[in-house]
């Protein structure tokens, strides 16, 4: 496959389809979603609760942390996640405006 000519198309374009890249994930989804859930962040081992790896699950996390979604902390030999709320009503504004903005005219 050829280089994408990200170039080409405006910060909008790119912002939201390395978003949309990171979410199209059913694990990240899943861990996004565990997380959102709790009341405070979390520290435990998401092995147990989604099912995958370590190394797996610290690939996943890093990849959610590229898009700024995760605010993480140190408590001892732990790395404690949260959502980064800020971030997230960023995200969803984007993509709401994104969808309201599709003419709904066509066939």
């Amino acid at each position: 496959m050829g280089a994408s000519k990200t170039y080409m198309f405006s910060a909008t374009h790119n912002e939201l389809a390395k978003i949309a890249k990171v979410m199209a994930h059913p694990a990240r989804v899943a861990i996004l979603e565990y997380i959102s859930k709790q009341d405070n962040c979390i520290c435990n081992d998401l092995v147990d609760v989604i099912g995958l790896s370590q190394p797996t699950i610290s690939q996943h996390l890093n990849e959610i942390k590229k898009i700024g979604l995760l605010k993480g902390t140190f408590e001892g030999k732990n790395l404690c996640y949260c959502i980064n709320q800020e971030r997230w009503e960023e995200l969803q504004q984007s993509f709401h405006l994104f969808f309201s903005n599709i003419n709904r005219n066509c066939c």
